[in-house]
């Protein structure tokens, strides 16, 4: 579903743990790092959208996670123009995500990443909640980071929420 401005409608899901920390994914076959996301289909709300990611690409279901909140609205990146295809109609320069934010409240033995014929993602790993921001691809720094700060006082204890802000000089 892409938009009249050409932004594709998509889900973000920042999973945490108990410690604080967030699930961190490896591209399949590549060197890039990024939460699970996914395009919504035109039968779904954002939150179906985002269960089905969740079980897709790492094998969670619903009664593995707690819904902890979600963005107020959606946040915007646009694609760097290589990966622009100028010839596809409707013609998509970017995406608009809704996030979630969730726990993982089962074993994270249920973590499952072989779940479908083509995997998303190859390894995981937990991290610090804020390293995110810096690894993700740059063109998703931007989204990273306003999804990251909205949620931060649902996850973080109060002296670490403002941790971004030094980190975002750099």
């Amino acid at each position: 579903m892409i938009d009249s401005k050409g932004y594709r409608a998509n889900v973000g899901i920042v999973l945490s743990n108990q410690e604080g920390q967030v699930f961190w994914a490896r591209r399949a076959g590549m060197d890039a790092w990024q939460f699970p996301q996914g395009g919504i289909k035109p039968h779904e709300t954002p939150m179906m959208a985002m269960y089905r990611e969740l079980r897709e690409e790492i094998g969670l279901k619903t009664e593995h996670v707690e819904l902890i909140g979600a963005t107020r609205s959606w946040l915007r990146y646009r694609l760097p123009r290589r990966f622009v295809r100028y010839q596809s109609r409707p013609l998509c320069i970017g995406q608009k995500q809704i996030w979630y934010l969730l726990r993982l409240i089962a074993d994270e033995s249920n973590v499952r990443l072989d779940g479908s014929r083509s995997p998303e993602f190859d390894c995981w790993r937990w991290v610090s909640y804020w390293d995110p921001i810096q690894e993700v691809v740059a063109f998703k720094r931007g989204v990273y980071r306003r999804a990251l700060r909205e949620f931060a006082p649902l996850v973080l204890p109060e002296d670490r929420v403002a941790r971004d802000d030094a980190i975002s000089q750099c």
